[in-house]
């Protein structure tokens, strides 16, 4: 099978290696008309705040390493969780301590492709030493195709039709 070529939108130079599926900001960010995103949200690389009238919802940016089972390289997927007032501030306040590490529980905050989301995925978010992002677990009692598969695995094909979609869906 022909290896998957991408142009990095970050370097700009081509590479032969899977890409991360990441997205830049959630769901609920995405779905704000562009004076909203002015008015009432903040957005950097690693966090999402939303202030309502009536609520205010956070985000992280996190990780999900999702096995590929045929292959020697999993999927790796850049993704937003949503965090109570309390943990989003602890991961905010420690954000730069190299030696944090801590559990939080969070709600997944982006629809992947060929999945239907009714509801959000309950999960743990496990912040790791050397500052790298986040990694997302799902709940592994939460019925959800998305969480069958990722404590199953995907096969290698399963995995490039879903790195192909995604590159084909940035060139649109």
């Amino acid at each position: 099978m022909e290896k998957i070529k991408y142009f990095c939108s970050n370097c700009g130079k081509e590479h032969e290696e899977w890409p991360a599926l990441a997205y830049n900001s959630p769901d609920s960010f995405d779905s704000l008309s562009d004076e909203e995103k002015e008015e009432i949200a903040e957005l950097s690389n690693d966090f999402c705040v939303i202030t309502y009238s009536d609520q205010t919802d956070r985000f992280i940016r996190c990780t999900l390493t999702q096995e590929v089972n045929d292959h020697c390289e999993d999927l790796e997927y850049g993704l937003w969780v949503s965090l109570s007032e309390k943990s989003f501030q602890d991961y905010s306040d420690n954000y730069n301590n190299k030696n944090h590490e801590v559990t939080y529980f969070g709600w997944l905050c982006n629809d992947i492709p060929n999945y239907t989301f009714d509801e959000s995925i309950p999960t743990s978010i496990h912040t790791r030493k050397g500052n790298a992002r986040p990694e997302i677990v799902p709940h592994n009692d939460f019925q959800h195709p998305f969480v069958f598969d990722y404590y199953n695995g995907i096969t290698k094909a399963e995995a490039e039709r879903r790195i192909n979609d995604m590159l084909r869906s940035i060139e649109q």
